[in-house]
């Protein structure tokens, strides 16, 4: 360790924040994964890929919304 409270010159905070970015936005990307591979194996064509996206990943979007606000915000 480098100073006191810090790894590799950054403090826990930042590490922590870049974890939850970063793991967060690598989970959601393989949801969306997770999603495209579930259209094409039930063959469900463009409306019901359109469907399975905008119902499954509305929540990931809430998310993606809820962080880019905080960002402008200053929270």
């Amino acid at each position: 360790m480098g100073a006191e409270g810090t790894v590799l010159g950054f403090t826990e905070s930042q590490i922590a924040e870049f974890g939850v970015t970063f793991g967060v936005g690598a989970f959601i990307a393989y949801m969306l994964f997770i999603i495209w591979s579930l259209a094409k194996q039930s063959k469900a064509g463009r409306l019901g890929t359109f469907v399975l996206f905008f119902v499954l990943a509305f929540g990931m979007i809430g998310f993606i919304a809820k962080s880019i606000i905080a960002k402008l915000l200053g929270i």
